[in-house]
C-alpha cells in the first residue's frame, strides 16, 4: 500500500458523471494506491501513519504537528496509478495495483480507519474507480510518500 500525502490549504473532488463532489479546508490530501496481497494490517498500518504524521508547523514554524492537532480535514482519493510500472517502453502497466473485488474492501477499510482517528467529519472521500477532477492548493508545498512496510 502506499499513500501520497499532500498537505493542503484547501482541496476538491468532482465526479460529474456521479453528481458528487466532496471538499475540505486546511488538511491532508491522500492519494491511496493498493497492492496486490495487502492485508488489513497495510490499511491499519497506513492510515495510523497519515493520521499521526507531523507535517504542519508549530508556533516555532517546525513541521512538528499533525492534522488531528489542527483539527483539520482529510480527503482520500483512491490511485491505483501510483503502482504504474515504467521501466519498459513508455506505457505503464498496472499488474502490481490491486484489482477492485480485494482493492475495494482495504479503500473503504482505509476512510473507517481515517475516521476512527480523526473523526467521521473530518474525513471526506472520492469514489472508488470513477473518474474524477481533483483540485487541491499544496502547502508548502509538502509532499510525503508513505508506503507500507512490505514495499521498503
Amino acid at each position: 500500500m502506499k499513500a501520497v500525502v499532500q498537505r493542503v490549504s484547501n482541496a476538491s473532488v468532482n465526479i460529474p458523471l456521479e453528481n458528487y463532489s466532496a471538499k475540505i479546508g486546511r488538511g491532508m490530501l491522500i492519494l491511496l494506491g493498493i497492492n496486490i496481497g495487502d492485508t488489513n494490517d497495510d490499511v491499519n498500518y497506513i492510515a495510523d501513519k497519515c493520521s499521526r504524521l507531523r507535517i504542519f508547523e508549530d508556533s516555532e514554524g517546525k513541521m512538528n504537528i499533525s492534522v488531528k492537532d489542527i483539527d483539520g480535514e482529510v480527503l482520500i482519493i483512491s490511485q491505483f496509478t501510483l503502482y504504474g510500472e515504467t521501466a519498459k517502453g513508455n506505457r505503464p502497466s498496472f499488474i502490481e495495483a490491486a484489482k477492485s473485488d480485494d482493492a475495494i474492501p482495504h479503500y473503504e477499510n482505509f476512510i473507517e480507519r481515517m475516521k476512527n482517528n480523526l473523526g467521521d467529519d473530518k474525513v471526506k472521500c472520492g469514489i472508488f474507480g470513477a473518474m474524477m477532477d481533483v483540485s487541491l492548493i499544496n502547502s508548502g508545498p509538502v509532499t510525503i510518500i508513505v508506503e507500507g512496510k512490505k514495499n521498503k
